[in-house]
């Protein structure tokens, strides 16, 4: 059986704060795609999200912490969660983004250097059949990713 090999896409680091990062045309000739965020945001509280094909609805997440657990609808797949303007690190991998046969799901972890830090786990889905093209990673609650925060995308050749 072959292993997974990961590609490296892209990598964005912030020169300047950001509203968002967009990783675009990313190429549909692999199986599953990987985001590798380090970032933080100037909000003291901030959930971070990411849009499919620029598409705001037809997400639902789980999400769970070390102190209790959450179901919601946002307008993306859960990426992350930082308090207090800290660091955030959060590895996705969303699984067959290229299929046109099935919706999107993804897996998500990630954790902040806040005080108490903070662990979270995360399952989304994505109800569309579309093959995923772009990915927009945007903070909510009118806030922006800090000069220094960096965004990786890899591929998984499977």
């Amino acid at each position: 059986m072959p292993t997974s090999t990961y590609v490296p896409l892209q990598t964005i680091t912030l020169g300047s704060s950001a509203s968002s990062v967009t990783f675009a045309s990313i190429p549909q000739t692999y199986r599953d795609l990987v985001v590798v965020s380090d970032f933080t945001t100037s909000a003291s509280a901030s959930r971070v999200e990411i849009q499919s094909n620029s598409v705001t609805s037809g997400y639902s997440t789980i999400i769970a912490w070390d102190s209790g657990s959450q179901a919601f609808s946002a307008p993306g797949l859960y990426h992350g969660y930082t308090t207090g303007n800290t660091r955030c690190t959060s590895i996705m991998q969303i699984m067959d983004y290229s299929a046109t046969d099935k919706h999107k799901t993804s897996l998500n972890r990630h954790g902040t250097l806040s005080s108490p830090s903070l662990v979270m786990m995360a399952a989304s889905r994505f109800s569309s059949n579309d093959a995923i093209t772009t990915l927009k990673v945007l903070p909510l609650y009118a806030t922006t990713f800090a000069t220094g925060s960096t965004f990786s995308l890899y591929a998984i050749e499977a």
